[in-house]
Order: C-alpha cells, then sequence, then structure tokens
C-alpha cells in the first residue's frame, strides 16, 4: 500500500470568506491576500495505492469551464490532475475508484471532461463514489449553496452507469481493508472524509472541514460552511480524537503544507510537525 498526494493546481478564493468571523488583521497573516483580497488555496488530491486498486480521492477544478467561470477563481500554476497522476506513473486508465468527498466544483470538477463535445468519465475504467444523502443534496441543492453544485460536474457520473453509493453511518464505514468514511454535516450535508491505515499510522484527509493548517483553532470556520455551528463542534470533536492518537492531518487547500501531525499548546490544539510523504 502507499499513499500518493497529486497537486492539481491553485485558486484563490475571498480571504474573508475562508475565515469567516476571524478578522483580516489576523487571517492576513497566515495567508496573505491580494489587491482583490484573495487569497491562494492548494487543489490537492489524494491517491490510495492498495493491492490491485488506485483510489483517488477528489479531482480538482478541471479544465473544461468558460473564461468567465475561470475569472472568478483564478485556478493557476503548473500542476494539473493529469500531469501529476503521470509523475506518480499512473496513467488516467489505471485508476479504478473515483470517491469525491463532496461534489462541490472544487473538488469534482476533474472527473468529467468535455470530449467531442460530450461529458464524459474522465477515468474510463473508475467506479466513481459519492453517498445517496450527498447526491441527493448537490442535485437539488438549496439556493445559497447550488452555485457550488455544477450539473455538468455531476449527473454525468450517474448517466455514465458508474456511479456507485457509499453507506452513510454514524461510525466509520469501511471501504476496503485499509481505508473508511467518516462523515461530516457542518460544510455541507454527508461530506465524507477519507480514514487510512498506513505504515501504523491513522492518515485522514480533511477535505473541508479543515481546509488548511491555519484552520486549525477551533473558531477559524468557513463563512462557506452551511452549518458553521456543526462544523465547529466537528471540528472540536475530531482534533481531540486525532492529536490523542497521533493521526497524521491531510490538508487539501493549505498552500504550502500537506499534511502535519498534532500536538498540545496553551492556545490549544494545534500543528506540530509537517509530515511528508516523500520520507516515507
Amino acid at each position: 500500500m502507499k499513499l500518493h498526494i497529486i497537486e492539481t493546481g491553485f485558486f484563490k478564493l475571498d480571504g474573508g470568506a475562508m475565515f469567516g468571523v476571524v478578522p483580516k488583521s489576523i487571517w492576513n497573516k497566515l495567508n496573505p491576500a491580494d489587491e482583490n483580497n484573495m487569497c491562494t488555496w492548494a487543489l490537492r488530491s489524494l491517491l490510495i495505492e492498495e493491492g490491485d486498486r488506485r483510489i483517488l480521492v477528489d479531482t480538482g477544478m478541471g479544465n473544461k469551464q468558460d473564461e468567465k467561470f475561470f475569472s472568478h477563481y483564478y485556478l493557476h500554476g503548473e500542476d494539473s490532475l493529469m500531469g501529476s497522476l503521470a509523475k506518480a506513473g499512473f496513467s488516467r486508465e489505471a485508476i479504478t475508484d473515483v470517491v469525491h468527498t463532496h461534489l462541490h466544483f472544487d473538488h469534482c470538477g476533474g472527473a468529467i471532461e468535455r470530449l467531442n463535445g460530450e461529458l464524459v468519465p474522465a477515468f474510463p475504467n473508475a467506479t466513481y463514489w459519492s453517498n445517496e444523502r450527498h447526491w441527493k443534496w448537490a442535485t437539488e441543492p438549496n439556493d445559497r449553496e447550488k452555485a457550488s453544485f455544477l450539473k455538468e460536474n455531476i449527473l454525468p457520473m450517474n448517466n455514465s452507469g458508474k456511479l456507485q453509493m457509499i453507506p452513510v453511518s454514524d461510525t466509520l464505514t469501511p471501504f476496503t481493508e485499509h481505508v473508511s468514511f467518516r462523515f461530516a454535516y457542518g460544510h455541507t450535508d454527508a461530506m465524507m472524509l477519507p480514514q487510512i491505515r498506513w505504515n501504523n499510522r491513522t492518515f485522514v484527509f480533511m477535505a473541508d472541514l479543515l481546509p488548511s493548517a491555519a484552520h486549525l483553532p477551533i473558531p477559524y470556520v468557513m463563512a462557506y460552511d452551511m452549518f458553521p455551528l456543526t462544523s465547529l463542534h466537528e471540528k472540536k470533536a475530531f482534533l481531540e480524537e486525532a492529536v490523542a492518537n497521533d493521526y497524521v492531518l491531510i490538508f487539501q487547500h493549505d498552500p504550502k503544507i500537506a499534511a502535519c501531525t498534532l500536538h498540545r499548546t496553551e492556545k490549544g490544539i494545534r500543528m506540530k510537525d509537517v509530515y511528508r510523504f516523500d520520507a516515507e
């Protein structure tokens, strides 16, 4: 078994939206904004190589949207989903499973591509995974969140016949021998966080429960979250579990830090060490 960090580029989001009630005088020291108040964030995926399965977790923003769309989000950087997979030694045909933590455009856009005018799966041999509760939430979106759920990213997964559902549970839901899913409900309904047992350690892909190391302080909750108090309680409980069990947290959006360990400080639970996969 092996884990591969897959970088798919960077994009920009409003700093105030990313840090919620935290004043700019504080968060701007953590991720400095440009003249438009926009901060740079990573679009980071994870590839889990286990036996004969190659499980890709999230697929970034993709590149099939129009110029107007990208003018809002400033997709940039040298990395891309397919390019980073190739650097890791994998073709799109080699991917057996595509798991989406949730179906916001910056997490699933690369799963579907436009080919000869048709919207088709970018990974032709893969099974695509969501869960029924989140699928319903994404395909029947509320007015506040619907701009994040793009039909062209989502519906072709089902139309292709490749979509399957993972059961939602209050406890860990097993997926493979070493991979399970935990569910969170503050950012969006039934977001799935992969939890992986590897090299005698537990790794958790944080998605948007903890988008970056800068979001470790409990009150640092995104304004994008549908249920911010739920996010706060989920984050607090998770961090207690994570520090007690020495988890490694993998950050999807941190522009510099892919993963870290934790420890307790006078200010609360904070990053201890940057974890480097290339050291394994």
